[in-house]
């Protein structure tokens, strides 16, 4: 890739990727942050695997590590880029903030012994604490979790201050919820980042160091690029594959788009629907098993089932989800007229199955975490081992001291934008809980949406994806999982179906107009408009809308209280459903669809979407009558052209 073109997909990766607008370091200084960052990604693993400390010590030390890290990798805004170069005011509101959390550290059982009582000097550390914490996850994840987090602070200074009449003291209280007690920042989102998400992250950075990445890309090339469209199809296979190890929609977007997107271009597709392919593709990657982005961990958390059943009850979801974008692309290329690679230009599959060993460490993560031999964080750290071996079989990938340097660097760094954020949704989600206000808006939807479970669903996705605009997918979760899902579970929907449809649309809200970061960062390398290239992602992403109701109204979709039979008569159905959707939402099938075949289509897409043999028997019958109508017309045509020859 040129200078000028690795320098374009920079300035995207700044302008949409808050993880990307980073400190320029080089020469010593570099080394130098590369082992503070390599040495905190060793301290989260240690502490995963052996750490019997008192949890306050192991999360407080986490976090003042964290503020560290942020601060040396972070700048205050975007056109702050000087090489090797901290202002003094980042080093004053560094120490202070590690300082604070470190202090709890040392002092943690004498603390926590002491509570609620605090002496003056250690309310004002707490304040420090989480000052340091809000503005470091500014500069990693942006403003819209900063005014989400500000308004329900506000709101429980008025409920401490005004309501339980606490007065002057309500600040204190306040501080000590927060920073001290586990029901702030200390609560479950920093702690299963702490136990899990942060060696999960440290894989995904030795993973990519495999050369993994370059693997899918070309043995998607060589799998569906010479098909029709062949190229958007690479894309939707690449990033799917490559998106569950980054777990990045914006990252994987500019990633894999930087190779598919001009590809998709130049073999005829749309700028804006090239953009918006690799856009839903790339996002769909956090929905794909068995990594899906950090957020599952908390979902296993939450509802209390083991991480590797969370990623089973994720396969169908995803399989639909990528299926439906997988024939989208191919109903837009027939429809145009597209025709795939020239196979000369193709990777040969033989050769690239010589490389099959790079997927050994994917497939030994696979393999621990559905058996449960070992616990999640043991999987991923033999998973980390695995990788190493793995780049020992080829020279360009093989790990050499500077390269295990940068991969745990990659690592460390890479957890702190994720463990900002769930700092922070510790303190929403704390805040929602403490005051009552989780209880107030439940019942204030359950009241709106009656006896309407349908109802109930559709205001939790509306907020769902307002709230995840610009937010991280993380934080999202949290503040979902903390306030709708409760809703759905007491209008009857499952506890994990309630959490995966809260999940869903917290990612989807990266594809969604008018914060559509991801479709943005792909029109940007498509040179293509936004906004259109959003509306088109989110046309695309259709079975993600979708999906999520009927695993809410018929959790069988997440293997619940159903058996081997009724999973197998489930995916068929579905997969049929999901092509007839998106046949509709193309316009095209055999040939084009008017409005009535289309409503035809989706109707019965919809049907066979949802399980029940009712509605599948409609369905069928709805989306069969349109493949049938299109078949005849397509005999007319030719009989018509006979004649005329």
């Amino acid at each position: 890739m040129s200078h000028d073109a690795t320098k374009n997909l920079n300035d995207v990766m700044r302008k949409y990727d808050r993880e990307s607008n980073t400190r320029a370091w080089e020469g010593k200084p570099k080394i130098a942050v590369q082992a503070y960052l390599a040495a905190f990604a060793i301290f989260e693993v240690y502490v995963t695997l052996f750490g019997t400390m008192l949890d306050e010590v192991r999360l407080t030390s986490f976090v003042g590590g964290l503020l560290i890290a942020g601060f040396l990798i972070f700048p205050s805004h975007k056109h702050e880029f000087r090489v090797n170069y901290v202002p003094w005011y980042d080093w004053v509101i560094m120490a202070l903030g590690a300082v604070s959390f470190f202090y709890f550290c040392f002092n943690a059982n004498t603390i926590v012994k002491q509570l609620p009582a605090l002496k003056t000097y250690e309310v004002v550390l707490g304040v420090i604490g989480i000052l340091a914490l809000f503005e470091l996850c500014r500069r990693s994840t942006g403003v819209p979790i900063m005014i989400v987090a500000g308004v329900f602070i506000a709101y429980a200074l008025y409920y401490y201050g005004v309501k339980r009449g606490l007065g002057a003291g309500a600040f204190k209280s306040l501080v000590c919820s927060l920073f001290y007690k586990k029901t702030g920042i200390l609560s479950t989102p920093i702690n299963v980042c702490s136990k899990y998400i942060a060696v999960f992250i440290i894989f995904g950075a030795f993973l990519e160091r495999t050369g993994i990445s370059d693997f899918f890309i070309r043995l998607a090339n060589s799998l569906a690029g010479s098909s029709a469209g062949g190229p958007a199809k690479v894309a939707v296979i690449s990033s799917a594959l490559c998106g569950m190890v980054s777990g990045s929609s914006v990252g994987n977007t500019v990633t894999t788009g930087s190779v598919t997107i001009p590809m998709m271009k130049k073999t005829g597709y749309r700028g804006e629907f090239a953009g918006a392919v690799e856009a839903a593709a790339s996002t769909g990657g956090q929905i794909m098993p068995p990594i899906m982005g950090a957020a599952a961990f908390l979902m296993a958390d939450y509802v209390q089932l083991p991480y590797g059943q969370i990623a089973l009850k994720a396969v169908l979801p995803a399989l639909l989800y990528f299926t439906g974008i997988f024939i989208s692309v191919h109903l837009e290329a027939k429809k145009v007229g597209l025709k795939g690679l020239p196979k000369e230009e193709l990777p040969k599959l033989k050769p690239l199955l010589k490389k099959s060993y790079l997927l050994l460490p994917l497939v030994l993560l696979i393999y621990l975490v559905s058996t449960s031999q070992k616990s999640i964080q043991y999987a991923a750290a033999l998973s980390i081992v695995a990788c190493i071996v793995v780049t020992l079989f080829s020279r360009e990938t093989r790990i050499t001291p500077m390269r295990l340097l940068e991969a745990l660097a990659a690592g460390g760094q890479g957890s702190i934008t994720v463990a900002a954020a769930c700092g922070i949704a510790g303190i929403i989600a704390g805040t929602i809980t403490m005051t009552g206000l989780a209880n107030v808006i439940i019942n204030g939807i359950v009241v709106l949406a009656g006896d309407s479970v349908l109802i109930a669903l559709f205001l939790t996705m509306i907020c769902c994806i307002v709230l995840g605009m610009g937010v991280p997918t993380t934080a999202t979760y949290c503040i979902m999982a903390a306030t709708c899902a409760p809703i759905l579970v007491r209008m009857g929907v499952p506890m994990v179906a309630a959490h995966f449809f809260v999940f869903y649309f917290g990612i989807v809200a990266d594809l969604t107009p008018p914060v559509a970061l991801a479709a943005y960062a792909g029109a940007a390398i498509a040179q293509a408009n936004p906004m259109k290239t959003a509306l088109e992602s989110t046309k695309l992403a259709i079975g993600a809308f979708i999906v999520p109701y009927a695993f809410a109204l018929s959790p069988s979709m997440l293997l619940i209280d159903t058996t081997v039979l009724d999973v197998g008569l489930i995916v068929i159905t579905s997969l049929i459903g999901i092509a007839s959707v998106s046949a509709a939402m193309e316009g095209y099938l055999i040939g084009n669809l008017n409005w009535f075949r289309r409503l035809l289509a989706l109707v019965g897409g919809l049907m066979m979407i949802y399980p029940g043999t009712r509605t599948d028997i409609i369905g069928l019958a709805l989306s069969g009558l349109v493949v049938a109508l299109c078949l005849l017309d397509k005999k007319k045509k030719t009989a018509l052209k006979g004649e005329m020859a």
